[in-house]
């Protein structure tokens, strides 16, 4: 702008058709990638829940198949609870995945009693899935207390809890919400308590630091012995067994014969103590769950390693690929949310209700949790990865766009649009050439905010196995590893730090080109 009175500008917008190119530009590419996954059929693609056990096997089950395939089999780790799991296979995103006998009878059938694996079979036929390859262990649901605690008390068994209605229970969101879960051992043993919901990750900690006095555990994990927990008697016999198997897509061994023969060789080769010894592995040394895999497939025995710290866990081999998957997600969804906010708040802009109702829709997204909303994108498009996440990061980055716009426009005084107006421009010019340019800095601000809101909830995605730098910490949380939880926040706040630098020299050009 000029002071003389007369309408000048910066030109026509090339700020703004850069980032809308940008944009679109990081679109078609990340349509191209996803294309080019898709047509790969000749590759197994593996789950995982989010616990450690999950992890191990998902890489013992890729690993073995691997060597009969065309190409390496992907491995989506971390994906969730069982229902984004089972959602996950049901919908094509991945072939199988390690899941247990009662958690498929309770929780997937939803039978009121525990089924053979026949039953399992017919059950299942109809979704297109089967149940095989039992791989010769049974991790079950049990209860645990500090063994000190539990000798004070004189609390051995189940049915001894409810007589003490003040002991604080912290169990994971899972078991408090299945159908085998929380509600029915409470029913069968008049349990009293109310739990309070936690990570599994973090249960341990929590236990042994008296925070809380009883939580629910699965009978392999490494960190009962390690921390003198006593194991509570299902004396009741609540329980079923959840003998650990593979549930699978029954188009698997007609399209991966050879890869679908070497999944069979696994059965029966895991029992209790090897699988235990592995989650040890992981959870008390900090070994990588793929070379717990390799070893346990080669059949020897290796030496305990020492447990890989911050700086090793930060600059570790996978920091490039979680870099750029990240990236990629902040990049095309704040692009996308761009491309989308900025003409729907131009258009709302001279319409004071519905602007206030397309902008308090925005706000309303703003607080739905991020992962609530992930679990609804799952179920209504039938995909995990990285389309659900795009969408959710699309929606979560509206608000600020979409509002800096409105503020904007509205800043710009009504003598130079009139001004514009008495040069003989029309509407679309005046927009054009004087409203959205002085608008262009307030723009920009919203489209910062947006950028900061998506490196920090991208972080969410890898719950979903849209990876990025999440995926760290998610594992970390499984594991209760500080070190790796770090390992993922840190580079996370670095890229919301490189973005705000970008940002602060986009601002400063375009104060240098005002003057």
């Amino acid at each position: 702008m000029t002071r003389a009175g007369s309408v000048t500008t910066l030109g026509p917008m090339p700020t703004m058709r850069h980032i809308l190119t940008t944009a679109w530009l990081a679109l078609v590419l990340a349509c191209a990638g996803n294309a080019a996954s898709a047509a790969d059929e000749g590759t197994l693609r593996v789950g995982s829940k989010r616990f450690t056990e999950s992890y191990i096997l998902a890489e013992i089950l890729a690993q073995a198949a691997a060597p009969q395939l065309r190409s390496a089999p992907t491995v989506r780790q971390g994906l969730g609870n069982t229902a984004i799991v089972y959602e996950a296979l049901r919908s094509g995103a991945i072939d199988l995945y390690a899941e247990y006998t009662g958690t498929i009878s309770a929780e997937i059938l939803r039978s009121p009693a525990p089924l053979t694996r026949e039953a399992m079979q017919a059950a299942l036929a109809p979704l297109g899935l089967g149940v095989a390859i039992p791989l010769g262990f049974n991790d079950g649901y049990a209860f645990a207390m500090r063994a000190s605690e539990a000798e004070r008390l004189g609390i051995r068994s189940l049915s001894d809890l409810a007589q003490h209605p003040t002991l604080k229970f912290g169990l994971s969101n899972e078991f408090i919400g299945r159908a085998d879960g929380w509600r029915g051992v409470a029913r069968h043993y008049s349990l009293p308590q109310a739990p309070t919901g936690l990570d599994h990750g973090l249960a341990y900690d929590a236990v042994t630091a008296g925070q809380v006095d009883v939580i629910d555990i699965y009978t392999t994990d490494a960190k009962i012995d390690h921390l003198g927990l006593r194991v509570l008697e299902d004396d009741r016999a609540y329980f079923p067994r959840y003998d650990a198997v593979v549930l699978y897509r029954l188009d698997v061994p007609q399209r991966l014969p050879q890869a679908w023969a070497a999944l069979q060789r696994l059965e029966g080769r895991i029992d209790e103590r090897a699988m235990i010894a592995m989650n040890a592995r992981a959870e008390l040394q900090g070994q990588p769950f793929d070379r717990i895999a390799r070893d346990f497939l080669a059949g020897g025995a290796v030496a305990a390693d020492h447990r890989n710290g911050f700086v090793d866990r930060l600059l570790g081999a996978d920091l490039p690929r979680l870099a750029r998957q990240h990236l990629a997600l902040v990049a095309i969804s704040v692009g996308l949310a761009t491309l989308l906010g900025v003409p729907v708040a131009i258009w709302v802009f001279p319409h004071v209700r519905l602007r206030a109702l397309v902008l308090g829709a925005a706000g309303l997204l703003q607080t739905v949790p991020s992962l609530a909303l992930l679990a609804v994108l799952i179920s209504a498009i039938g995909a995990i990865g990285t389309l659900p996440a795009l969408i959710a990061l699309t929606l979560y980055a509206l608000l600020p766009i979409m509002r800096n716009a409105v503020t904007g426009l509205a800043d710009v005084s009504a003598g130079l649009k009139q001004a514009g107006t008495a040069l003989g421009m029309t509407g679309g010019q005046n927009l054009r050439l004087v409203q959205l340019p002085l608008a262009l800095p307030t723009l920009i601000a919203g489209v910062r905010t947006a950028t900061t809101i998506a490196i920090g909830t991208a972080t969410i995605a890898a719950f979903i196995g849209a990876g990025g730098f999440g995926e760290r910490i998610v594992t970390g949380l499984a594991l209760n590893d500080k070190a790796l939880l770090l390992a993922g926040a840190v580079p996370a706040a670095a890229l919301a730090l490189a973005s705000e630098a970008v940002f602060e020299l986009l601002e400063y050009a375009l104060r240098r080109r005002r003057r």
